[in-house]
């Protein structure tokens, strides 16, 4: 959408926006908003060839981790977490799990949000104290309602998904998931406008 054909706003602050500049934004953005499944993919396929050392690349670990919470039943939000858990590798190697919450906080429900901001934390059970760090950093959540979920989502998906003979699906299989789940927020400030432009 930075096809300067397009129809623009006038203003050079956003203190002396109007009526008329808003009607033009929010027209852009309901064309640009439904893209943003392709948008999310497009960006998890960066991760396809960078192996940092591990066993497989980080697209192929993704892949793993979902068709793996896939073929054990998971319903469609939670593999969809599950292949885009590690989508914030390329941008935030020192908090990739927040960046990717953050891409994610739209999409997902509590559960399924606070797994993929603590997953690090609890991954780090079986590698931690390798590195000089406690293994056991993830007891400090374990008031939390989510603990065991996240602790199974490493556990039985995360920790395994570093197989080279695994038989993982192909991106191209969650891709229509990613759209669906992706493609218009269940939380957002901006989802009564979305919403209503998906609805018409």
């Amino acid at each position: 959408m930075n096809d300067m054909t397009h129809e623009h706003a006038t203003f050079r602050s956003m203190i002396d926006g109007t009526q008329q500049d808003w009607d033009i934004i929010a027209r852009e953005q309901k064309a640009f908003a439904p893209n943003n499944g392709k948008r999310i993919l497009d960006h998890l396929k960066l991760l396809g060839g960078d192996y940092g050392g591990f066993p497989v690349d980080r697209l192929e670990h993704c892949l793993q981790t979902a068709t793996r919470a896939h073929r054990d039943g998971r319903d469609e939000e939670y593999v969809v977490m599950a292949l885009l858990h590690d989508i914030g590798d390329t941008l935030g190697a020192f908090n990739h799990p927040d960046v990717a919450a953050a891409i994610l906080k739209p999409f997902l429900s509590e559960e399924n949000l606070w797994i993929v901001q603590h997953h690090g934390i609890f991954q780090g059970h079986y590698f931690f104290h390798y590195l000089g760090l406690d293994r056991d950093m993830r007891d400090q959540f374990q008031d939390s309602p989510h603990y065991a979920a996240c602790a199974h989502f490493c556990e039985a998906y995360d920790a395994p998904a570093f197989d080279p003979d695994y038989d993982s699906e192909p991106l191209e299989f969650f891709e229509p998931m990613v759209m669906r789940v992706c493609s218009y927020p269940r939380t957002s400030i901006y989802k009564k406008v979305m919403v209503e432009e998906a609805a018409a």
